[in-house]
């Protein structure tokens, strides 16, 4: 419950230290060494944290307000022990360079990371995209979902961003809404998908009601070259389809994404 305010505490030696509830306000802690710290309801206002390793720091109700980030070490491996807050100032000064890892342990709800960069002064790049795949097209699924986040590209993807306890339907169905595109896998098991299918049709009903395109199909194998299938019959007479039947070749899965990743662009900012 220290009132630190304004000290200079540059390159200090604060490892483990217990500076719960403190007052860390204008404090100067460039380069500071705080692996392992608890900053439990600490208050950061405009707390200069230039350099400072908050590798392995534990947070709760903590504030960071007018904090620049940055430049901080060890984001990534901060210990959440609940949600804290992320002032507006924070996420500006930071220019949105903070890690998504490091906001979502703070409690930053994924409908706002959409927004962050814009909030931050920059044009949002990419759509967000929601993927839609049969269960034995995981491996591409996972594949994809870790490059295009990797690129800056917002993605739901259903076996990693359900929480435990949430009804299937309601949450996937929610999460279609939410994001800009249904990235559609088309392959021999996911034509043979009715759930694959209802989320297409999900995806065709905002279509309609948007008056924008949803859908973003691309296609693994040949499979829909002979489908039976009414609406991956009228999908393939009506849209472009991106190739990823050479997924597994590396050349040509990075043409592909390349392909992809120009497709999915707002605009050029």
């Amino acid at each position: 419950m220290a009132d630190l305010s304004k000290a200079n505490l540059s390159a200090a030696r604060l490892m483990t230290a217990d500076l719960g509830r403190a007052s860390l306000s204008g404090v100067n802690l460039t380069g500071a060494d705080l692996t392992g710290a608890r900053l439990g309801l600490a208050i950061h206002q405009g707390t200069n944290l230039q350099g400072a390793d908050l590798t392995g720091v534990e947070l709760h109700a903590t504030i960071f307000a007018l904090v620049d980030l940055r430049a901080c070490v060890g984001l990534e491996k901060v210990v959440h022990r609940g949600p804290s807050t992320i002032g507006l100032d924070t996420l500006r000064a930071s220019r949105g360079r903070i890690p998504e890892v490091f906001l979502r342990g703070c409690g930053v709800p994924d409908i706002f990371l959409q927004y962050v960069a814009s909030l931050a002064g920059k044009a949002i790049a990419f759509c967000s995209v929601f993927i839609s795949y049969s269960s034995k097209d995981q491996e591409l699924a996972k594949r994809l979902h870790k490059d295009l986040q990797a690129r800056g590209v917002r993605c739901w993807f259903a076996p990693e961003d359900l929480k435990i306890g949430d009804q299937f339907s309601t949450e996937v169905d929610r999460a279609i809404r939410l994001h800009d595109k249904l990235l559609l896998l088309l392959s021999a098991d996911s034509l043979r998908s009715a759930w694959v299918e209802h989320e297409v049709r999900e995806a065709l009903e905002r279509e309609k009601e948007q008056g924008q395109p949803v859908l973003s199909p691309i296609q693994l194998d040949d499979a829909l070259k002979e489908t039976t299938q009414q609406w991956a019959y009228e999908l393939r007479l009506q849209r472009h389809i991106g190739d990823f039947t050479g997924w597994k070749n590396r050349d040509a899965y990075q043409n592909a994404i390349g392909h992809l990743l120009r497709d999915l662009k707002v605009n050029d900012a």
